[in-house]
């Protein structure tokens, strides 16, 4: 569904990217793990043409994303993002029906996919469609963002460090739901975060990207035995809280 074929991305005289190479098969997800600076979050924009790489080749399904018109790969790819983003002028129900309205989607269609997500995300749209976003807690907006990014059915979803920002309980809250919500529907997820627990908890399959390279790619109980250095300092992490940053770089 996703592929990355030799793929490099500079910012000045950087690479960010360096010769990325990877799969996502339709239905699997696949977790980039990785130091601040590492190059996930440009990974992830390549895929919806938030960024354009350099040299190498980026498709979805088959296609390669430079010969999509990116309005229409936008709309066709869900994103969640780790501060939601959500309107606050718009209610609940609204701001999931954002891409299904651009869409023109009929009014019963859009309502009756709202009441479905909202069923879906454990918020039950009799309850909060009506609300406004500052009246819900951020385990319950981080909710509606994912059910925002499924609104018109996407095949791909692309997640960026989405459960970041919320406390140990509620992220583990939503490690269930996310969990129960792709054994449903079977997306094709990449998910960026910095922790190696995380990835193991939802992910079929993980990439570590270290200073742009691709160091190692597989299951998570593959890479347990792994030998490479990065990978041994993300899963020791695990047990002391810590993910080293590489000293003055921030998340590319």
């Amino acid at each position: 569904m996703i592929t990355f074929d030799g793929v490099w991305c500079r910012r000045g005289t950087r690479d960010v990217l360096n010769d990325v190479s990877f799969t996502v098969l339709e239905g699997d997800t696949l977790a980039l793990v990785g130091r601040s600076g590492a190059g996930k979050s440009t990974a992830l924009k390549l895929v919806n043409r938030m960024l354009v790489s350099d040299r190498g080749l980026v498709s979805v399904a088959g296609r390669n994303v430079l010969e999509l018109d990116p309005i229409a790969l936008r709309r066709q790819t869900g994103y969640v993002l780790q501060e939601v983003g959500l309107f606050p002028h718009m209610t609940v129900a609204r701001n999931v029906a954002v891409v299904p309205t651009l869409l023109q989607w009929p009014t019963d269609r859009i309502e009756a996919r709202v009441a479905e997500l909202l069923n879906l995300v454990g918020l039950p749209a009799s309850d909060y469609a009506t609300r406004w976003p500052h009246e819900l807690s951020g385990g319950q907006r981080q909710r509606v963002g994912v059910a925002r990014a499924l609104a018109a059915d996407p095949p791909v979803l692309l997640m960026d460090e989405p459960f970041g920002a919320l406390d140990p309980v509620t992220r583990v809250e939503l490690h269930a739901e996310f969990r129960g919500i792709q054994s449903r529907l079977r997306k094709t997820i990449v998910l960026v975060t910095h922790d190696m627990q995380e990835a193991c908890a939802l992910a079929t399959r993980i990439g570590v990207l270290h200073e742009g390279r691709l160091v190692a790619l597989d299951t998570p109980e593959g890479l347990r035995s792994s030998r490479e250095a990065a990978v041994r300092t993300l899963f020791d992490a695990m047990f002391d809280g810590r993910v080293p940053a590489l000293p003055g770089m921030g998340e590319i």
